[in-house]
């Protein structure tokens, strides 16, 4: 399937890549079908959730066990069998990040990660229950306001 985006032009999403979203995201219910564009580069911690409908909706994505190595997701029993899913070896987890006129100050989402069945290809967008994360985590260390570590 070709795709129009704003990032990155004209591009081919193989139908086995294209996750759908049966509820949207939050403020983008209307939103259902999108793709996981990875970055090639395998340092950088930063994809992109790209809308197959919109091609201006684009979310920055990370892993957020790779910021917050201690980071733990318990998911509501809801979500669990919305997505269908049976096996914790079939889920991917991301978290959408902000990211500011200062770029030091970028901030992702750990009460509402994306949570996607990849065997399913089903992602929903899910807010934690009884967590004590917030939507807005700061992505580098800051030492204090505008200092990076």
């Amino acid at each position: 399937m070709k795709v129009q985006t704003r990032e990155f032009g004209e591009i081919e999403i193989p139908e086995e890549n294209i996750i759908l979203f049966n509820e949207g995201i939050p403020g983008f219910e209307e939103e259902k079908s999108f793709a996981i564009l990875l970055n090639e580069d395998k340092d950088n911690p930063f994809h992109w959730l790209q809308s197959l409908d919109t091609p201006d909706l684009a979310f920055i994505i990370t892993d957020p066990f790779k910021i917050y190595e201690d980071y733990g997701v318990v998911l509501p029993q809801g979500a669990i069998e919305k997505l269908k899913i049976k096996s914790e070896e079939d889920v991917i987890i991301y978290t959408i990040v902000v990211v500011p006129d200062e770029i030091e100050k970028m901030t992702t989402n750990l009460l509402g990660p994306v949570v996607i069945n990849v065997k399913e290809k089903l992602g929903k967008q899910v807010i934690l229950e009884s967590s004590d994360y917030t939507t807005k985590h700061y992505v580098f260390k800051q030492d204090s306001p505008g200092e990076v570590k």
